[in-house]
């Protein structure tokens, strides 16, 4: 199965926007240095997603020596270059910030006082999946149901056959709470299908984030959001979610994240919660879609192209 985490199918967007005749005359590698082979003859790019306390980044980053192998870095979040700026010294004059996108705003569900409520849970299992079945021990309302798409699948199955193992325990768990359905891997556009049918998108993250395409598609589908605040979280869902506070102690914040729940049961059927979710997808199909990157991407690339054919002559 071929992997298609949030990198690939960003980079799949990337393509189907930005010009072929432009993306023609560039070498973009992500994340991971040297993944992809340095092109002499084009505009080398590193789109830099991983975290900068990723193991497999640090020889590479921590020799200066090398950052000047590649002709510009673009960053997935403020938060992201502002770490790999502190940590790494990277050149901040060939570092830029285009964060990630979307091409589906589907029609939000509108949610109707004594409906069941449902929440979606789709990403990979230690992220946080451990803190929100936690947290559904704690909700009590037969009405409100968890449905969880959480797998390592995502990554590929070589990938999965290394490490899924470990969090079946995990998936266990899950599907022995009464008011949580554990469901596993479906495809990105199953994904992107069924994400109108819900109510909720919960997720008590314990990984640093350095954006969240999962958080983002909740957003633009005027779901009801509650997260907590670690790594770039804020800055990828800006004032639209009910924050939790991030913690190391886990039963806290399983806490916190059920109340959040119980709370958001209670209002969720209010008008004013209601027009706040549209105005919710409004600013995410406004600022994150695809329409919009496609000028940054483009705009950006052009410049870069013409620098260093200004600086060869």
């Amino acid at each position: 199965m071929k992997p298609r985490g949030a990198t690939e199918l960003q980079m799949e967007m990337l393509q189907k926007y930005v010009s072929k005749d432009i993306l023609d005359q560039v070498q973009i590698c992500t994340s991971i240095p040297g993944k992809v082979p340095l092109d002499p003859n084009k505009l080398n790019i590193l789109w830099q997603k991983n975290a900068y306390n990723q193991p497999n980044l640090q020889e590479f980053f921590r020799n200066k020596d090398r950052h000047k192998e590649y002709d510009w870095y673009v960053f997935n979040s403020h938060w992201n270059y502002e770490k790999f700026r502190y940590y790494f010294d990277i050149p901040t004059e060939r570092s830029v910030v285009i964060k990630n996108g979307l091409d589906f705003f589907p029609k939000r569900k509108i949610y109707k006082k004594g409906d069941p409520i449902k929440i979606i849970h789709h990403c990979t299992p230690w992220r946080g999946l451990n803190v929100l079945l936690l947290a559904m021990q704690d909700i009590k309302d037969p009405n409100i149901t968890l449905d969880v798409y959480s797998s390592s699948k995502v990554y590929g199955s070589e990938f999965s056959d290394d490490n899924d193992k470990d969090f079946y325990p995990l998936y266990e768990q899950a599907k022995q709470l009464p008011n949580v359905n554990y469901i596993g891997y479906k495809p990105h556009e199953y994904i992107k299908e069924v994400m109108p049918n819900y109510d909720m998108f919960v997720y008590p993250s314990i990984f640093e984030e350095t954006s969240c395409v999962s958080a983002l598609e909740a957003l633009a589908s005027g779901v009801h959001v509650i997260t907590n605040n670690f790594g770039a979280l804020y800055e990828t869902c800006a004032e639209w979610p009910v924050y939790i506070s991030y913690s190391t102690n886990y039963e806290q914040m399983a806490q916190d994240t059920a109340v959040a729940i119980k709370t958001a049961a209670n209002y969720l059927h209010e008008d004013f919660i209601q027009d706040h979710l549209d105005d919710q997808q409004k600013f995410y199909k406004k600022f994150y879609h695809w329409n919009k990157k496609k000028f940054e991407w483009t705009t950006f690339l052009k410049g870069a192209l013409n620098e260093k054919k200004m600086i060869s002559l």
